[in-house]
């Protein structure tokens, strides 16, 4: 049948100095249906889609997109088809507005060829009243959380009334409503023919939204089945070639004396007279909804922000946090929840990367003690399976998983007492967020003392011995392990009274 396919990808090879991506893989996706793109952080997933979209040029294989075989060697011309993406790591353009950012490069233009703001801000209301996305065109993008970004650039996709919406891991920083409402949006977009390819590392998501599933591992192709002959466990397996037995894997760590005390600590809307201890061998959890004030305390604590009152103890001694080299030398590490805008130098090496903040450490009387940095450096890629083919590797070419693993191993190499991580499996695969799931737990049983952010509900109840939960820049509640559920949590995220 010529039009049971949109897409045929066959024979796809990419390859990049030192690593093949992509070898002889094949993707056949049908119009008006979801199909889901999955795989461990460098299968392959993203390259293929670059090559799609025209950022990447294939080494051989063919591409036949809506019956017409295409070789596309810029984005453009991909849009100009009818295929669109959305990318994981935003690339905004902070000081435009929210309409401005979404018809860059297509700005509708008045009698005098001048640019029509007025039209175009009309034009993007119009579109946010059609898909219910609650923005307003007018507000510049910096002012946006992180996830009302990624919802300007889900309308954007949807903007170019594209035939195919690549969506890679588009709900990585939005809170559960606003994945309830991209669902509606993709539901509607199928029912029109849209065909959604769908990238994500969340299982419950793939199988609640996806008709068709398509398993990556190592660049090459491993199976393509309908969701409903598959489940979670089949699914892992396939994608990692072994099974996952311990997801979370805490093990029993002495709790010992207190490390870490924030006293009312304030600042802004966000942090309002934040109070709590946290123990060596300590895993403690900070719940809550996007918005809920718990980045901004990680931050204040490590002195990104300046608090406006309050006091940070370690071990029993005040501590005053100017700015983060206050904290490093305090024996703090803060592993940031956006890595591209926070966290990689894409212009460094992976190496470099590693020790950027450890670097002192490794030069002693300042000279750069190279050989002691390259064994560290072996033992962390080995350690946390980062994989590259060379640690001399531009850190830009790796997988977002993969740039994810080096920032642990930056801040590992600083060798903290405590760490205060935020969303440290974020755009991780499952195989991965296992692996540093142990790496943190290893390190409580060390000794240390951990403050995580996570908005994932499995991951926080399954690592925290401790839960604190957050709402509107207020502690509303502290949940032991042992008392802790989805339910509960929510409901002190919400500002629910938990005992009504």
């Amino acid at each position: 049948m010529a039009d049971e396919y949109i897409l045929r990808m066959s024979n796809i090879t990419k390859t990049f100095p030192g690593v093949v991506a992509l070898n002889d893989v094949h993707l056949d996706v049908r119009p008006g249906t979801v199909h889901a793109l999955v795989g461990e952080n460098g299968a392959g997933k993203s390259t293929l889609m670059k090559v799609l979209i025209g950022m990447y040029q294939k080494d051989s294989g063919t591409v036949v997109f809506d019956g017409q075989e295409v070789d596309l060697h810029e984005t453009a011309e991909g849009l100009d088809l009818g295929i669109s993406m959305i990318h994981q790591e935003l690339a905004p353009v902070p000081e435009m507005t929210v309409a401005e950012n979404i018809y860059l490069g297509r700005e509708p233009l008045n009698g005098l060829r001048l640019v029509d703001k007025a039209l175009m801000r009309r034009m993007a209301q119009e579109l946010f009243d059609e898909w219910s996305i609650p923005l307003d065109p007018a507000v510049q993008m910096k002012k946006l959380t992180v996830a009302s970004m990624q919802l300007v650039e889900i309308a954007k996709a949807i903007s170019y009334d594209a035939k195919a919406i690549i969506m890679d891991e588009p709900t990585s920083a939005i809170t559960d409503r606003e994945v309830d409402l991209l669902f509606t949006m993709i539901r509607r977009l199928r029912d029109r023919g849209t065909a959604i390819i769908y990238i994500s590392h969340k299982m419950d998501e793939i199988f609640k939204i996806s008709d068709e599933i398509t398993v990556f591992r190592d660049g090459q192709w491993v199976l393509t089945e309908p969701a409903s002959s598959l489940d979670i466990p089949a699914l892992i397996t396939a994608m990692v070639g072994r099974e996952l037995t311990h997801m979370f894997p805490k093990e029993e760590a002495e709790i010992g004396d207190v490390l870490l005390e924030v006293r009312n600590l304030n600042r802004g809307p966000l942090v309002k007279d934040v109070s709590f201890t946290l123990r060596k061998g300590e895993i403690l959890g900070l719940a809550g909804l996007v918005g809920a004030g718990r980045t901004e305390v990680l931050e204040t604590i490590f002195g990104v922000h300046r608090a406006e009152s309050g006091q940070i103890l370690v071990d029993g001694e005040r501590v005053d946090v100017h700015e983060p080299r206050d904290a490093i030398a305090a024996g703090m590490a803060l592993l940031t929840e956006d890595r591209r805008a926070t966290g990689i130098m894409g212009v460094l090496s992976v190496r470099d990367n590693m020790f950027a903040a450890a670097l002192p450490r490794y030069s002693p009387g300042g000279m750069v003690d190279r050989k002691r940095i390259d064994r560290a450096a072996e033992e962390q890629r080995t350690a946390l399976a980062i994989k590259t083919p060379s640690l001399d590797q531009l850190i830009k070419n790796l997988s977002g998983g993969n740039q994810q693993k080096v920032l642990v191993s930056r801040w590992l190499l600083t060798m903290p007492d405590i760490l205060m991580i935020d969303e440290p499996t974020r755009g991780i695969d499952v195989g991965a967020k296992s692996e540093i799931h142990r790496i943190i737990s290893t390190l409580a049983k060390e000794g240390k003392a951990v403050l995580m952010v996570s908005s994932e509900m499995p991951e926080i109840l399954g690592m925290s011995d401790r839960i604190l939960v957050m709402h509107e820049g207020e502690v509303t509640g502290e949940v032991s392990r042992a008392e802790a559920t989805q339910d509960k949590i929510m409901q002190l995220a919400t500002g629910t009274d938990a005992a009504a």
